[in-house]
């Protein structure tokens, strides 16, 4: 039985070698985007051209690109990971926390962004308020994007690096090249278009592994059966610490295992925290006041075209799940059929640490079990099962194992899973050559199109919002063109950075809602009352996001999940004092301190900006604020238009089905 696990370890410990096939589908696809950018780059004239596309795209390219651009590492990689961490509960980054979002922006937002033809998201805060608001929306909002821009680079790099076998900083340099490359001649325009190609590569890449893998595990009821086992004694697949137990729904079921409270789901969150800190302040704090999204719309031709752009977006978007997030739950079905000789991928551990490892290894006691399994796991830096440690070192004493053979035993033994791996692994068990090369595109397009999205945001709000307002205002718009592309520049190479952060974290859906509830939790605060109440100031906006964002830092710095040492994952405050953290502090996962951290930065943020406004006399009239706050702005008449072309029906219609796919998955 040893012998057998060891063989399955060393497979799916081997880079995958490609074939000529498969090479040649990720040269065309790469040559593509790149030529696409150089065909564009004739059209780039002006810093308005290269940095907002002209407003020139039309709806069904805007639409889709509003979806691509979001599909970077937190989609394919982060929701796989979840779907395998959580269960069917991840549904609700979608059906909860986006599509109620998307039908708000085209309602009710996007007249104001398109209407007052501001640049940016922050370029309308000072319309509506004043530099101050502008200001710190901008600086927050670049450093956001580079985190984001930086996850999808680690998920890239650490992709290339399992896979293939390729350097990590080698692979973060070639594929930041190539974004580099097409985004520098193109601009927004040459992101956007590549960005609808993406689209159809992720999907074409990624649905034949997700037919291939529920055929594999018996379809789609067999999988459900072997969850259910799985959520009654998560620890046998290290999912969970030993003794937690929850009902055989937990990870099938959306809504049920979160009426039970924190304690009866594997994400550790109640319903009133999926609702509010999710469906409401992370999921409008993002869809509506993002750049990175709304920048696609903005790019749109016409009012219309705008306004439909996230409706559009929202028809794929909603049945994204089941590509994205049912891989996870095949992975966790798989590793719990000891006939499949798979298992959820752990940590990436250095060859000097499995070398120091194997010597432990070789030099343990067999009759003291306890020291020999102390130093192994000294050794590789994760947790190790004991009892299989124990076996290796016996193995290994009566018949001598080969240095291979025990780095494989020791592969098996750690009892740490590396999530973001999920999706990987199952593209190297199913892909034969050629779906291997078309999965390992889309893979390759979806990082491509969240890093060159986060880029094209990123070069906007600095060359308007910060260096043109600020450090260089009343140059020749020449002078903006070539600051734009030098900023391109920049903004790879401070994503480069944030990647070795990134890296740091097992989940990159952890990591990204973290950054979002920094930042967008508070904004979204600061957009509602501008937008919908015009007694809001300008002093009581940019206190109220001030104290959003500082309340934010306080509370990560207060707060941590439960397994998770003190330190960047939070509550590094209590080491500072020399205290214990406090058990209500402490929450059961990454994603429910998340969820929390964003309600409350929302609130401190609501708050601040209220009271604070109320406090301080307006500085702009009525009629400065026509077309800025929804009271003082004519509505849009579009009863001439085709019923589907009509944002309020077609809004409701989504939010129907929406409700119905809730009910379904109940």
């Amino acid at each position: 039985d040893l012998r057998k696990s060891l063989k399955h370890a060393e497979i799916l410990m081997q880079p995958i070698h490609l074939a000529w096939v498969d090479y040649a589908i990720l040269i065309a696809y790469v040559a593509f985007v790149i030529g696409i950018g150089w065909a564009l780059a004739r059209y780039m004239k002006s810093s308005s051209d290269f940095l907002t596309s002209g407003r020139s795209i039309p709806t069904w390219v805007t639409g889709l690109a509003f979806i691509s651009a979001n599909l970077g590492a937190l989609e394919l990689v982060g929701m796989a990971a979840s779907g395998a961490k959580y269960g069917i509960v991840t549904a609700h980054f979608y059906w909860v926390g986006a599509i109620p979002a998307m039908v708000f922006l085209a309602v009710f937002m996007m007249p104001f962004y398109y209407g007052s033809k501001a640049r940016s998201t922050p370029e309308y805060l000072k319309m509506r308020f004043d530099e101050r608001v502008r200001g710190l929306n901008a600086v927050a909002f670049a450093v956001m994007t580079i985190f984001a821009s930086g996850i999808s680079m680690d998920a890239l790099a650490k992709l290339l690096n399992q896979l293939l076998g390729w350097n990590y900083n080698f692979a973060l340099l070639i594929c930041s090249g190539v974004v580099l490359l097409y985004v520098l001649k193109g601009g927004l325009t040459s992101a956007i278009y590549t960005e609808v190609l993406q689209f159809f590569m992720i999907v074409l890449g990624f649905a034949p592994v997700v037919y291939l893998g529920l055929k594999d595990v018996g379809g789609w009821h067999a999988m459900n059966h072997s969850l259910q086992a799985v959520a009654v004694n998560p620890s046998t697949l290290y999912l969970k610490e030993a003794g937690v137990s929850y009902a055989p729904d937990a990870w099938t079921s959306a809504w049920r295992p979160l009426l039970g409270g924190p304690t009866a789901n594997p994400m550790g969150v109640d319903w009133f925290a999926m609702i509010f800190g999710l469906g409401f302040v992370l999921s409008f704090g993002y869809w509506c006041t993002n750049f990175l999204v709304v920048q696609r719309a903005m790019a749109a031709k016409n009012m219309t075209a705008a306004r439909n752009t996230p409706l559009v977006a929202a028809i794929p978007k909603m049945f994204f799940p089941f590509l994205v997030i049912v891989p996870g739950m095949i992975a966790i079905a798989l590793t719990s059929m000891p006939d499949k000789n798979y298992r959820i991928p752990p940590p990436i551990v250095s060859n000097e640490s499995y070398a120091k490892a194997v010597d432990a290894v070789k030099t343990a006691n067999p009759a003291d079990s306890v020291a020999a399994v102390k130093s192994v796991g000294d050794a590789l830096g994760v947790k190790v099962a004991p009892d299989k440690i124990a076996s290796l070192v016996a193995a290994n004493a009566t018949s001598k194992l080969s240095d291979d053979q025990i780095k494989q035993g020791l592969y098996n033994s750690i009892t740490e899973n590396y999530y973001s791996g999920v999706i990987l692994s199952l593209v190297k068990k199913y892909c034969p050559p050629g779906l291997l090369g078309l999965a390992l595109t889309a893979l390759l397009a979806s990082f491509m199109s969240g890093m060159a999205g986060n880029v094209t945001a990123f070069n906007t709000v600095f060359t308007y919002d910060l260096y043109q307002a600020y450090f260089a205002p009343g140059k020749s718009d020449r002078h903006y063109f070539i600051t734009g592309k030098v900023i391109t520049v920049v903004g790879i190479v401070l994503s480069m950075g944030a990647a070795y952060f990134a890296s740091m974290y097992d989940n990159a859906m952890d990591i990204i809602q973290l950054v979002f509830g920094f930042v967008n939790a508070p904004i979204f605060a600061t957009f509602l009352l501008g937008m919908f109440w015009k007694r809001t100031t300008g002093t009581g906006a940019f206190l109220g996001l001030f104290g959003g964002i500082a309340g934010s830092t306080v509370f990560h710095a207060l707060t941590i999940a439960t397994g998770n040492a003190p330190g960047v994952k939070g509550a590094y405050l209590w080491n500072i004092l020399g205290h214990q953290v406090p058990v209500n502090c402490l929450f059961p996962s990454e994603m429910a301190q998340n969820f929390w951290l964003a309600a409350f930065a929302f609130v401190v943020c609501f708050t601040l900006t209220l009271v604070i406004s109320l406090a301080t006399a307006r500085t702009k009239s009525d009629a400065d604020l026509k077309g800025l706050v929804y009271s003082l702005t004519p509505k849009i008449v579009d009863a001439n238009q085709p019923w589907y072309l009509r944002p309020a029906i077609a809004g409701t219609v989504l939010l129907i089905v929406c409700v119905i796919l809730n009910y379904i998955f109940w």
